[in-house]
């Protein structure tokens, strides 16, 4: 039995991990708390975790510190929805503990254990007890409390797997909202079923075929990218001729972190579009420079120089450049949402790209990441319209260097229109982002949909196939039908200071339908202007705005 864990039983702990995850992703997909078919918690963890198995797959080497490197990148590209962010994070904390390791021993691995909860917590602004951070929080503690007690990994790791059962099992009682459904949480169901994949590989139960994504090497192309993305850093202002590139290996002992700051300070002095990144097993370098000799003579101080690669960049940059910059605008709009009629609104609204998300179908952070890129604008200022999606806008902050992201927190199309509505191109991004921001306060939205399980929740006692209508928040109406459920949340959302009463309505209902429905609601509120529009949203039959 294992005391320590080597590279090669990591990277078949991280595919385990995946493997029994993803058998167990529609369980834990129904373990959904709340009565609205968006039970996607396990596909979220489940694609994240995958993304992080693709780049480990195109990892060549066993060593700790590039495998870590791998799985904490690929976590962070295909982060999806509140879950698939905070296992992200997890990740992320557990490697940066471990990748200076040769082994990873059960001290160090409660110690990564900790780091990883500390870095999921500092993600989420609001944390809240009752969720898969208190099931990590706890696996945690008895880990770091624990660990000098144990002699064999697998033992210790199966005691740990135990307390998050506990945690688990304590989860309905710290958030109400598991209780009155009658189930645990879903996000730490799914970090459980990664622990048991871990285990299953420490106690040599084999991986299949399958799920066992074979070690390649990188071709050159695959390591150092095909400079698409690095040409398009700040292209209107590329006016040096050499893009130069490289990795620093073999740093010498005496290298420090400072020491690596300083390069890229002076990399910027003789260059532009500076990337300088890693740590002091490995350090990527690129720059745009007139002169790459110097570029390397200061880099070769670190350590050893690896790959390098020289290109004469400047005839494609001056072809580049001139398109780009008579495109160029200071500030654009990235939009998410679900349905061919709210795509159409927003993009008449003068948003300048709309990609597909919302409820069963968060968008990841790389996806985000994806369509800001495409943004020819200094600032980029993203709609998620969903508040499963805010935490992945963030996220893609740390993935874009060439864009000023600006999130704005919107938890429904409507918001997200408002937003769009509140743009004025003759202000300030910040001035901008203020009146966004305002705009939302002032609009309240919410949606007629069905129960896809039956419980009690907020008061209600539902029956699968109950319509409900609800906002951001909780439930508020029930009933037999769409008509009427929908007039009974209008009834219990309106206050005096709304006059306009908008209706968007999905793709399972027609406009005959969506007619008759608004003449209703105008007739029964004749002191406010009242309109619909397809929307053509799944899952929801009408979205309404109040204003």
């Amino acid at each position: 039995m294992p005391k320590s864990i080597g590279g090669t039983e990591f990277r078949k702990m991280i595919l385990a991990g995946a493997k029994v995850l993803e058998i167990n992703r529609t369980k834990v997909d129904s373990l959904n708390v709340f009565p609205v078919p968006d039970g996607d918690t396990g596909t979220n963890m489940s694609l994240t975790i995958q993304s992080a198995v693709k780049e480990l797959s195109m990892c060549p080497s066993n060593r700790l510190s590039e495998m870590c490197d791998a799985v904490s990148k690929g976590a962070l590209k295909g982060a999806r929805g509140n879950s698939g962010v905070i296992l992200s994070q997890l990740f992320r904390g557990i490697c940066a503990e471990i990748k200076t390791e040769d082994e990873i021993t059960i001290k160090t691995f409660a110690k990564a254990m900790e780091n990883g909860t500390k870095v999921a917590y500092s993600a989420v602004s609001k944390p809240k007890e009752g969720t898969m951070l208190t099931v990590a929080r706890l696996m945690s503690e008895f880990a770091r409390q624990s660990a000098s007690k144990y002699r064999e990994f697998s033992v210790f790791l199966a005691d740990v797997i135990k307390k998050g059962e506990e945690a688990l099992a304590q989860t309905p009682e710290l958030l109400p909202v598991l209780k009155k459904a009658g189930v645990v949480d879903s996000g730490g169901m799914g970090l459980l079923c990664i622990y048991r994949g871990f285990l299953g590989v420490l106690n040599g139960e084999e991986v299949t075929e399958e799920y066992v994504a074979p070690e390649s090497t990188k071709s050159e192309e695959e390591t150092f990218g095909d400079n698409s993305d690095i040409i398009n850093l700040d292209l209107g202002e590329i006016e040096f001729a050499y893009c130069t590139e490289f990795f620093i290996i073999n740093l010498h002992k005496s290298t420090t972190l400072a020491d690596i700051d300083r390069l890229k300070e002076k990399l910027m002095g003789i260059g532009d579009s500076v990337i300088c990144i890693g740590d002091l097993e490995l350090v990527k370098v690129h720059v745009h420079t007139n002169n790459p000799g110097l570029a390397l003579s200061n880099a070769v101080e670190l350590g050893e120089l690896d790959r390098v690669k020289i290109e004469n960049m400047l005839e494609q940059n001056r072809a580049l450049r001139a398109k780009r910059e008579a495109e160029k605008k200071e500030m654009g709009m990235l939009a998410i949402c679900a349905g061919e009629g709210l795509a159409a609104i927003f993009k008449d609204l003068l948003v300048d790209r709309v990609i597909e998300g919302g409820q069963t179908m968060n968008p990841s952070a790389s996806d985000i990441a994806d369509a800001v890129q495409k943004i020819n604008a200094e600032h980029v200022f993203v709609f998620p319209n969903n508040k499963n999606i805010i935490l992945a806008a963030e996220q893609a902050k740390a993935l874009v260097s060439n864009r000023t992201i600006h999130v704005i927190p919107t938890k429904n199309v409507p918001q997200g229109f408002a937003a769009a509505l509140a743009f004025n191109s003759e202000s300030s991004a910040e001035e901008n982002k203020t009146d966004m921001i305002h705009s939302i306060d002032n609009v309240r939205a919410g949606q007629v949909t069905y129960a896809v399980r039956s419980t009690s929740v907020n008061g209600f006692n539902l029956q699968e196939g109950d319509i409900i209508g609800l906002d951001d928040k909780k439930i508020l109406a029930k009933g037999d039908n769409v008509d009427d459920t929908l007039i009974a949340l209008i009834e219990l959302m309106k206050d005096s200071t709304h006059e306009i009463i908008t209706l968007y309505y999905g793709k399972d209902v027609s406009e005959e339908d969506a007619e008759a429905l608004a003449a209703r609601v105008a007739e029964k509120y004749p002191d406010c202007d009242v309109d619909f529009h397809f929307g053509g949203q799944p899952i929801y039959y009408y979205i309404v705005s109040l204003e």
